[in-house]
């Protein structure tokens, strides 16, 4: 069972990286076309990418029980879901992006490691006091690398507010499901939901194929990797680790994404940034620590 722990946060690591450094073409992206019509391709992408991978694992390995009539209705009910709570929590953001500085944005989303527990006690999942201070770290780290500017509230900090409850409602409804479900199917229909409910506020903004040729490789960036790979290892591993656990470790995501400039494009990091990174990294090494064995007497 350790084992199996190890390897959903080693794979839910991964999934941060790929988000961290998915940030600048989600940003170039946005340079050419709005913010539906970026989600709305992405989304589209990456269940179209995901669909060859599905028969392709469905020969190698040989999955016949995810086709079963109940499996079927689970996997619908739980893509479904996940999608339209990814597709709000995405339009949020990106709107949140547009009228707020990249640093509080960072922060702010980062807010989803405070919020998934607190929601998870509604639903009896109960968090030790261990992974509580772990969260009280990793926040105070994510202030010092993010809060640079003023600490007024804006309408974009509270659009970003409510994105980082969104996406804490996305990885509780995938810690509901993921155990049930094979993950790649659920996250493929999860994408045709979170496209399917961009469509009509895509089209409102009219795009051409000049804007859409000028933003495909961004698109395809953040359609590929940043939603066909990353979310789909999200589902897969949250089925093996605990969700408060799994928010920490993807709250790496604005860590890595800071790294990335720092050491690809020069971009230098203050004492202050590096202090929150040192703290956000001891706060998901301490939470992975397995925990003391109960006294007996």
């Amino acid at each position: 069972m350790r084992q199996k722990t190890m390897r959903a946060n080693l794979l839910l690591l991964l999934t941060a990286t790929i988000w961290g450094t998915a940030f600048v073409a989600q940003s170039v992206g946005m340079d050419h076309v709005g913010p539906f019509t970026f989600i709305c391709v992405r989304y589209w992408i990456g269940g179209l990418f995901l669909l060859p991978c599905i028969r392709l694992l469905d020969r190698v390995v040989g999955r016949p029980a995810a086709a079963a009539p109940e499996n079927r209705r689970v996997h619908l009910i739980g893509g479904v879901c996940c999608g339209a709570a990814l597709f709000v929590a995405s339009v949020l953001q990106q709107l949140g992006i547009q009228r707020t500085s990249v640093g509080k944005a960072g922060f702010l989303t980062a807010l989803y490691i405070l919020i998934v527990p607190l929601l998870g006690l509604f639903v009896g999942k109960r968090v030790s006091r261990r992974i509580w201070g772990c969260v009280a770290v990793a926040l105070v780290g994510m202030y010092l690398l993010c809060m640079t500017e003023s600490l007024s509230v804006s309408t974009g900090d509270l659009l970003v507010m409510l994105c980082a409850v969104g996406f804490s409602i996305h990885i509780l409804v995938i810690d509901h499901f993921s155990p049930r479900v094979d993950g790649v199917r659920m996250s493929c229909i999860q994408f045709f939901t979170a496209g399917a409910l961009g469509i009509v506020p895509m089209l409102l903004e009219q795009p051409d194929l000049s804007s859409l040729l000028a933003a495909a490789a961004p698109i395809l960036y953040a359609g590929v990797l940043s939603s066909g790979v990353a979310y789909t290892l999200q589902v897969v591993a949250q089925k093996d680790t605990d969700p408060t656990v799994a928010t920490l470790i993807m709250s790496l995501e604005s860590v890595i994404s800071m790294l990335a400039g720092w050491v690809i494009l020069g971009q230098a990091l203050s004492p202050r940034e590096l202090a929150g990174c040192a703290l956000v990294f001891a706060a998901i090494i301490v939470a992975q620590l397995p925990e003391r064995a109960a006294r007996t007497v």
